[in-house]
This record gives C-alpha cells, sequence and structure tokens, in this order.
C-alpha cells in the first residue's frame, strides 16, 4: 500500500471504513443521507454512482482514507459495492 505523503495511516478497522464509505456515498454523491444502502449493493454497474462519482469516490479514498490507488487497481470489481472497496482497501494493507 503506498500512503500520501505527510498523511496519517488510513483507517484500518473494516466497519469504520465500510461506514465512512456509506457516509460519502449516500451523503455526497447520492445527496440522500438517510438512504439505507447495503454492503453489497451494486454501486456502478447498476448506475447509482456515475463515472464522475466514481472519480470522487476514489479521490474520496485517497484523501480521507488515505490510501493512494493506482490507475491500474481502477476497476470495476474493486469498487463496485462497499464491500469489494473494504475488500480492495483490506488487500492493499496486507501487501505492505
Amino acid at each position: 500500500m503506498t500512503l500520501l505523503a505527510g498523511v496519517a495511516p488510513p483507517r484500518t478497522d473494516d466497519a469504520t471504513v465500510k461506514d465512512a464509505l456509506r457516509q460519502f456515498i449516500t451523503t455526497q454523491l447520492l445527496m440522500q443521507p438517510n438512504m439505507a444502502l447495503g454492503d453489497d449493493e451494486e454501486l456502478l454497474l447498476s448506475g447509482l454512482v456515475d463515472s464522475l462519482g466514481a472519480v470522487r469516490l476514489i479521490n474520496f479514498v485517497e484523501s480521507d482514507l488515505r490510501v493512494q490507488v493506482p490507475p491500474e487497481d481502477v476497476v470495476i470489481e474493486h469498487f463496485q459495492s462497499i464491500n469489494a472497496i473494504a475488500a480492495y482497501l483490506s488487500q492493499r494493507q496486507q501487501a505492505t
């Protein structure tokens, strides 16, 4: 995992990461803070999150969760659901 220079290490607690992702997606991308968004709910292929939203989501992962996402990792499989994103981030942490 590549940490961004001069910032705190990423959050490591899976539940905290999922909660942060859910809050960002519902409040910032969907503008529906009270929406019940499941951990396995399809984000991209369903159209729930569009391409601009995906870019914003990756920016959130890098800026708030402090994990740099290399271009080759920007694939649907890593960002298709909250569970997929959390698993990807956990995988990146274990790689270091």
